[in-house]
């Protein structure tokens, strides 16, 4: 496929001609952001955990389905993305679905290797959560991290090099 032109919003999908067509029908006709983006929220396909969310550019979703692999739109690298390129952590597409607008995507996958999802290392992007403590009110200020995941799938060093994620800085 290289050197072919990336299908454009317009070309690669069903036109959005009514609210019922849209809401009700069974054309995929997606509408993309003014970026041309679609957010996709990933989740593992036999826990339901989260393990990450992106954007999708038509191109990006048009190979998604083409190929079932995850691909991505990677706005800090703005080029598109198949997840697990570098990794080979590749998340194979279970199931996809769009809601009811058909302008966010949720993927269920299952991902190869170690299962792992997160260049970071993790398993998962939502490795921490925000401590609510129940019985006291905290100021968005003082708010702390606490890491639900105690320890790395992977290291990220050995599998990426030593250099700094982009969409970290």
């Amino acid at each position: 496929m290289m050197g072919e032109a990336p299908p454009s919003a317009s070309t690669a999908f069903q036109p959005r001609v009514s609210i019922e067509q849209v809401e009700e029908g069974t054309d995929l006709a997606p509408r993309f952001d003014v970026r041309g983006l679609l957010t996709v929220v990933t989740t593992d396909a036999e826990s339901g955990d989260v393990m990450m969310v992106g954007v999708m550019n038509a191109e990006a979703l048009a190979r998604t389905i083409e190929t079932r692999e995850a691909h991505y739109w990677s706005r800090s690298r703005q080029c598109l993305w198949r997840k697990g390129a570098t990794s080979g952590l590749i998340q194979h597409v279970i199931e996809m679905r769009i809601d009811d607008d058909q302008d966010a995507v949720w993927l269920r996958v299952r991902t190869a290797g170690t299962g792992a999802n997160c260049h970071v290392g993790y398993r998962s992007c939502f490795y921490r959560r925000v401590d609510l403590p129940a019985d006291e009110v905290i100021s968005a200020s003082a708010a702390e991290l606490v890491f639900c995941e105690t320890h790395k799938t992977f290291d990220p060093v050995a599998v990426y090099g030593d250099v700094p994620n982009p969409t970290q800085l």
